[in-house]
Parts: structure tokens; sequence; C-alpha cells
């Protein structure tokens, strides 16, 4: 299936049915009182997220969703029925934007979660609301009040524990092929990844992450260049970015540590010139291809160096699998200990007082897990 992760919809709920002015006519009974029912409610349309959607291709083709109008009411004091709503289900980390004035409406983030994207209207008031000791014989009624309408741009961001971050043909797809059950193209030319991958890491029954690919960024990110920036908000939501650098490039140039330094430098300044939040994430140093390199060990002692790296750094293949399952390791004991860090942050229910608000609150960056180089 097709990955798309942004779609423009029109919602409009439907219109409350109509009141009805009408008058109890039984043998017998020549001046019977008003019985005039009320209209029916118009249809609302409702956005739910849904864990077993990964993609908003649906929404790309499918872009008007009209939900039908409440039936008007009768007379013997008959209401209208009200009309059936809509169910638009849309993956777990959605983000509905009013697409007219760009304001964000809501944010889903947990399976189930519902929304409310157009009300339907009120039905309308019979003649029987009206009937007073002056008025005997009203002949008032309400027409329906109209639905909503509302032109939506939904986008996806994905959730994911772990980011990979590179160059096009740095590994980030033989990575999450090796150390997940994700299965994205892997070829020998840059580019190979269209959209983004997720996998689940699993390292022990109980324990696992979820680890996120995107399009290899270049150069001009920032700008438009390449495909890489169209995904970058996938990498908002997660705890740790791995920035791979490829240490055995296809055309070896002169000097490869000065090559691999100046381009994980230029990785981390489209980063930081597109997302300033996405710039502070904790990021992790991982050096692929070490199984190419006839010294791998000076290699990484000289690249670090030669960024002034103060953080985590890994060696690994990803295509052998050499070093890649001391990185899960430590991956999955730093997701552990920061949602650690979050549940002891949240608020504690107590019996008396104010409820205390709901979700976990921020957790400040460390700086020995939030290195920087430049």
């Amino acid at each position: 299936m097709k990955f798309v992760d942004e779609a423009t919809i029109e919602v409009h709920a439907g219109k409350g049915g109509n009141g009805v002015a009408s008058f109890r006519r039984e043998k017998f009974i020549p001046k019977g009182g008003p019985d005039g029912g009320d209209g029916g409610r118009g249809g609302s349309i409702y956005a739910v997220a849904d864990r077993n959607i990964n993609t908003l291709i649906d929404y790309r083709y499918a872009r008007l969703h009209r939900a039908r109008n409440g039936e008007n009411g009768r007379g013997k004091d008959q209401y209208g029925a009200g009309a059936e709503d809509i169910i638009l289900r849309v993956p777990v980390g959605t983000i509905v934007f009013d697409a007219d004035t760009g304001e964000q409406m809501f944010d889903l983030t947990r399976h189930g979660e519902r929304v409310v994207l157009a009300q339907g209207g009120r039905g309308g008031l019979g003649n029987l609301h009206f009937k007073s000791s002056v008025n005997r014989t009203p002949r008032q009624f309400t027409p329906g009040e109209p639905g909503e309408s509302r032109r939506l741009r939904l986008e996806l961001k994905v959730l994911a524990d772990v980011g990979l971050l590179g160059l096009p043909n740095a590994g980030k797809s033989t990575l999450i092929r090796k150390v997940s059950n994700a299965r994205p193209k892997v070829a020998d030319y840059p580019f190979t990844t269209l959209h983004p991958n997720l996998g689940v890491v699993r390292t022990k029954a109980e324990r696992s992450f979820v680890i996120a690919d995107i399009p290899g960024l270049i150069e001009g990110a920032s700008e438009g260049a390449g495909l890489g920036h169209l995904f970058l908000r996938h990498l908002a939501r997660t705890r740790v970015l791995l920035h791979l650098v490829d240490s055995a490039p296809p055309e070896a140039p002169e000097d490869p540590v000065a090559y691999a330094a100046g381009q994980a430098r230029a990785i981390v300044e489209e980063l930081r010139r597109y997302d300033e939040s996405l710039y502070e994430k904790p990021r992790w140093l991982v050096l692929n291809k070490l199984d190419m390199l006839p010294d791998p060990d000076a290699f990484r002692v000289a690249l670090v160096q030669e960024l002034g790296w103060q953080g985590r750094v890994f060696s690994i293949s990803a295509l052998t699998g050499a070093g890649t399952q001391e990185l899960v390791y430590a991956l999955q004991d730093y997701l552990d200990e920061e949602r650690a860090k979050e549940q002891a942050l949240e608020p504690v229910e107590e019996d008396t007082g104010p409820a205390e608000p709901e979700g976990p609150q921020v957790d400040p960056k460390y700086a020995d897990e939030d290195p920087r180089f430049r």
C-alpha cells in the first residue's frame, strides 16, 4: 500500500430536520391541541484513531464527506429520526488542521481517541413547544439548524521511539531490516527509500520499541531539496535520533575522516534549519559499514576527534549485523529509563482536592545525553 501522510478533505455535517405545525384531529375531538413533533438532529462527522491504519491514502481520493440531514417532525407528537453519523478512521498520530486558517484542531495520539470534526445541526421545534395558557393553537415552529462545514488538512506524524537520520545510502534501511520486523526496499543506489518505514524491535517478550526510517537527507533539504524534508516531521515524536554515518562511501574520498565529518555536519545543519526542536533532540552517532575499513577503530577515534563529539558512539555493520545487538540493547535501556522518568513525573491522583492535569510532563534533556557538534 502506498504511504500517504497528508490529505485535505471537506466535511459537511447534516442539517437538523424541521419542526412541524400540526394539530390533533380525531373523531369527536374537533379542536384538538397542537401535536407537531421536533425534527431529528443532523448527522455528525467524527474522526477516530485506529492503530490498524498506517496511511492517509483513503482520504487522498475520497475528499468529500457529507452526512445526511435529520428527518422532519410529524404530527401525533412524532419526532423526526436523527441521521446516522459518519466515522472517519485515521492512523494514530494524525493531526487535524483547519485548512483555511492553519489552526491545529486535534492531535490523535491514542488508539480509539474520538473527536468531532463537524457537528450536526439540532432539529427544529414543533408547535407542541409553543402551547401556552394564552395561545392554545400555536402555529409557530422552527427550522432545523444547519450542520457545520469545514475544510480540513490531515497530517500524519508517525509514533516512534527512535528515528534514523542520515544521508541517502547510509544504510538506514539495511539497519532497520536487520534489527526489526520492517522490510523496506534495499538497493545499492541512493534514494531507495521513498517513504517512512516503521519497525518494531523486540529485545525480550515484554520489551520492545519502535524505530522509524525516513528518506535520506541531502544538503539543502531544509530549502526543499530531495525527499527527506517532506518526512522530517515523522521524527518529531521520537525520544532519540540515531545519526548514521557512511564510513565507506562508494567513491572513496582522499580523506575519509574529513569527508565523513563534513557530511555529518551538513546533515545536522539541515536539521537545525528545518526545526530547532528536532535539532535539540538527543542524538547518538552510529558509524556504519566499518567492516569495509582496514582499521575501523582508528577511523572511529579520528572521526570523534574531528567532530568534537562527546556523546555516545556505536560502530556497526548493518549488513552483517556486527555491533547491532549492542546498539539495540543500549537503546532499550535508554528508552526504559526515559519512560520511568516520565512515569515518576506523572501527577498522582488524590482522594481530595482538584484533579491534576492528565498526561506526562516533559522531561528536561540532560547534557550527557544531548551532545552537539557544529
